[in-house]
């Protein structure tokens, strides 16, 4: 049966891994029929055991008629290797979810599972772009800026990145931007250890060079180098980092965050003048923690690919699971993959128009 008589016709189709989760494939359902309650427009391919998963969906009401089972019986697991999955993986729930996007049955692919094994099979499966060397992950990150979020990557997909890496993520973070959080000019940074020129590494210091003389031309606003302390201000939009440096600054992110939501909570009940504070700001307290929860913003983006692939946190509930469809759907609506692919295949060719000025000046006398 095709996908639209099972998954609902004229709707936006995500294929999502319902087996990669550490809560298990009832959290990835229920996320998804949240999903399926607030939005008429999304339909659903769901890859894992048939039988396991037709008893789940069967007791949500909203995902009558939204849900194409796709039967996979084993699972990428959180330890495996991404050299071993890809060696015994096609059987998986995360092959599947990503063929159904590599055979044009589905927009999108959502994933909680290992993201090392997500990544590489993502590379293998949809490929990459032309002109791309290395893909990013791309993560929202809460800040000071008018829409509440900032852009960073890479966060972890490859821990190397020279200045021509760092030059497609500024692209590719753009184009994110732009399509995902609807600023027409994104402001770009790049990470470094000082704003001062003269700082950091000689591919920081190459990558500034080539992201100032490409940015009027792909559309976006290079700020010049940013410090850590700008990841959540309203300097930069988009900020641009090597996977390593971007990995730590995020694990340092979400582990301060903790620290402070525990301090927060040891600080309340710490005496009953404490406790009757907290009681009075139980509002306040509230939004803050809607504004920050991660929740709300889970999903890293895969960028570079011949598809749109969102990776859920694997630890995600029901309210992240759902969060990752909500910007699956947006990007697929906004046509960013076929929008990224345009923006680095032109940034590709005046690469290419560069360095062909550049070999002919070099040959006249």
């Amino acid at each position: 049966m095709s996908k639209t008589a099972k998954a609902g016709a004229g709707r936006t189709i995500i294929s999502v891994d319902a087996m990669g989760g550490d809560r298990g494939p009832a959290t990835v359902v229920a996320g998804i029929s949240r999903s399926a309650k607030k939005n008429p427009d999304i339909g659903f391919i769901l890859h894992g055991p048939k039988d396991q998963l037709e008893k789940l969906v069967g007791r949500k009401k909203a995902l009558k008629d939204r849900v194409e089972i796709r039967h996979a019986d084993a699972v990428v697991t959180m330890d495996d290797k991404p050299s071993q999955v890809m060696r015994t993986g096609k059987s998986t729930s995360m092959w599947s979810a990503l063929e159904a996007v590599r055979n044009g049955e589905a927009d999108v692919c959502v994933s909680c599972g290992n993201t090392g094994a997500l990544m590489m099979l993502s590379v293998v499966r949809l490929r990459k772009l032309p002109g791309v060397n290395r893909p990013a992950i791309a993560v929202l990150w809460p800040s000071r800026s008018a829409g509440g979020f900032n852009i960073m990557l890479d966060v972890g997909a490859d821990i190397r990145a020279d200045e021509n890496d760092l030059m497609q993520y500024a692209l590719m973070g753009a184009s994110y931007a732009r399509n995902g959080m609807g600023l027409s000019r994104p402001r770009v940074g790049l990470l470094n250890v000082g704003t001062e020129e003269h700082k950091g590494r000689a591919e920081l210091k190459a990558a500034h060079e080539l992201i100032s003389s490409n940015a009027d031309a792909a559309n976006f606003d290079f700020v010049g180098f940013v410090e850590g302390g700008d990841i959540p201000g309203d300097t930069a939009d988009v900020i641009v980092t090597d996977g390593f440096t971007g990995n730590v600054a995020l694990k340092t992110g979400e582990g301060t965050a903790k620290l402070i939501g525990s301090l927060l909570r040891e600080a309340f009940k710490f005496s009953p003048l404490s406790r009757l504070a907290a009681l009075l700001a139980l509002t306040s307290l509230r939004r803050l923690n809607k504004r920050i929860d991660p929740r709300r913003v889970n999903g890293g983006v895969f960028l570079g690919l011949n598809g749109t692939v969102v990776k859920s946190h694997g630890s995600a509930d029901a309210t992240g699971v759902a969060a990752a469809v909500k910007l699956a759907f947006t990007l697929s609506q906004s046509g960013f993959s076929e929008k990224l692919a345009a923006r680095v295949a032109s940034a590709v060719q005046l690469q290419q128009d560069a360095e062909t000025a550049g070999d002919n000046n070099g040959s006249t006398p």
